[in-house]
C-alpha cells in the first residue's frame, strides 16, 4: 500500500480544488471540480468561495451562469440548497430520490399524498411552471382548482420547501431567480444542458469518483458522511459500487490512516510537495463540507465549533488554522487549536487578494 503524508494529500487536495493555485476556468469549472457548491445562506458567500478558487472573476458570475444553465440551484444534499452542473445535478439527484422518501408512512400522512398521486402532482406542477418561474404562492394558488392538491397550499408555501424537495430530486424543478427577495421555482427540464435522471446504478460510481477526484485521499467515514448522509445512500450500495470500481479505486495510507483514491491519481499525489498556502474562505465552503467537519485532518477539534456555527475560514496548508471577520474594510483574523498561525506577510497578501475580490480596499488586523 502506498504511503503519503497528510500535508502532501493536502496540497494534492488544494490544487484539485483550484485553491493553490486558481483556476484558469468558469464557475461551472468551479462547481463541477467541487461535485456541489452550498448556498443555502447568503448566496454571496457561495460566489465568494467560487470566486477565489479563480484567477479572473467579476461580481455576478455565478447569477449569469445561473441565467445561461450552466449551472442549477437546487435542494440537493441535507436537503440544501446547492450548485451544480447540469451534469452533476442529474448524478446526484438520482442518488436522493432512489429513496424515495415521499412514500414513507410519516410523509404520506402528514401531506395526504399517496406515492399513486406523485405522477399527477409532478405533472401539474410542470404544467404550472411552463410559462415561466413561480413563487411558492404562485405555484400553490395555480394548484389550488385541483381538488387532489388544494389541501397543499400551507406545504408549498412553507419557509422550509420541504414538499418541493422531492420535486427537485425527481428532476422537475429547480429554483429559479430570485424576485423581490422571494424564491421561485423553474423547469428543470426548460434548461437544455439538462441531461435527465440517469439509472442510479450508472449514477452511483459516477458520484464516488467525483467525490474521490475532489475530496481524496478520503477515508470511508469521508464517503458515508457525502453520499450516506448527504444525499441517503444505503452502505450496501456504496459498498457495491466500491466493490464494482474494481481496480479503478484503491488504498493508500495517509500517516497511517487507510484512505480511497482513485487509481489515475496516486502517482500525482506521491508527487506533490506539501503547500504553504494561506486561504480565506467564505462560511460552509466546500474544503470543510466535503470532507465533513468532523474530520480532523481538515477541521481541528478546537476550531470545530466555530466552523459548525458558519464562521469564516482561514486555511493554513489545508487545514482550517483560525477564523477571519470583515467589519467595515477591516480584516480581522484569529488564530485557534494546534495549527501554526501563518506568517503575517502570507496573510496580508491574501487579503489583498479578497479586497481584489470584493472591490474595495480592506487592510488586516490580527
Amino acid at each position: 500500500m502506498d504511503a503519503l503524508t497528510r500535508s502532501g494529500a493536502l496540497a494534492w487536495r488544494l490544487r484539485r480544488q483550484l485553491l493553490d493555485p486558481p483556476g484558469a476556468t468558469t464557475p461551472a469549472g468551479v462547481v463541477g471540480a467541487l461535485g456541489a457548491v452550498a448556498a443555502q445562506a447568503d448566496p454571496a458567500h457561495a460566489e465568494l468561495g467560487v470566486r477565489t478558487r479563480l484567477r479572473r472573476s467579476q461580481r455576478g458570475d455565478v447569477a449569469r451562469a445561473l441565467a445561461d444553465g450552466s449551472l442549477v440551484r437546487t435542494f440537493a444534499f441535507r436537503g440544501a440548497v446547492h450548485l451544480m452542473t447540469p451534469d452533476q445535478a442529474a448524478v446526484h439527484l438520482a442518488l436522493r430520490a432512489s429513496s424515495r422518501m415521499w412514500e414513507r408512512p410519516g410523509w404520506r400522512s402528514h401531506y395526504g399524498l399517496e406515492p399513486a398521486d406523485w405522477p399527477v402532482l409532478r405533472a401539474a406542477v410542470r404544467d404550472a411552471l411552463v410559462d415561466g418561474p413561480l413563487t411558492r404562492p404562485e405555484l400553490a394558488s395555480a394548484l389550488a382548482d385541483d381538488p387532489r392538491f388544494a389541501h397543499l397550499g400551507p406545504a408549498l408555501t412553507d419557509p422550509q420547501a420541504t414538499l418541493l424537495k422531492p420535486l427537485a430530486w425527481q428532476g422537475d424543478v429547480c429554483l429559479g431567480p430570485s424576485r423581490d427577495g422571494r424564491l421561485t421555482l423553474q423547469l428543470l427540464g426548460a434548461n437544455p444542458r439538462w441531461p435527465g435522471l440517469p439509472d442510479v446504478e450508472e449514477a452511483g460510481p459516477q458520484a464516488v469518483e467525483t467525490y474521490l477526484r475532489a475530496y481524496g485521499p478520503a477515508s470511508d467515514a469521508n464517503l458515508r458522511y457525502w453520499l450516506g448522509e448527504g444525499l441517503g445512500v444505503r452502505r450496501a450500495d456504496l459498498n457495491r459500487w466500491l466493490d464494482g470500481l474494481g481496480g479503478h479505486v484503491r488504498w493508500v495510507e495517509v500517516d497511517d490512516e487507510p484512505r480511497l483514491v482513485l487509481d489515475e491519481d496516486v502517482d500525482d499525489l506521491l508527487a506533490t510537495p506539501p503547500s504553504a498556502a494561506v486561504r480565506l474562505l467564505p462560511r460552509h465552503d466546500q474544503w470543510v463540507l466535503g470532507p465533513g467537519t468532523a474530520d480532523a485532518a481538515v477541521v481541528p477539534p478546537a476550531v470545530r465549533g466555530d466552523v459548525s456555527r458558519g464562521a469564516d475560514l482561514v486555511v493554513v496548508d489545508g487545514r482550517v488554522a483560525g477564523t477571519w471577520a470583515l467589519r467595515g474594510d477591516t480584516v480581522t483574523t484569529r488564530w485557534v487549536g494546534d495549527v501554526p498561525a501563518a506568517p503575517v506577510a502570507a496573510v496580508e497578501e491574501e487579503v489583498a487578494r479578497l479586497a481584489g475580490l470584493l472591490g474595495r480596499p480592506l487592510q488586516h488586523e490580527g
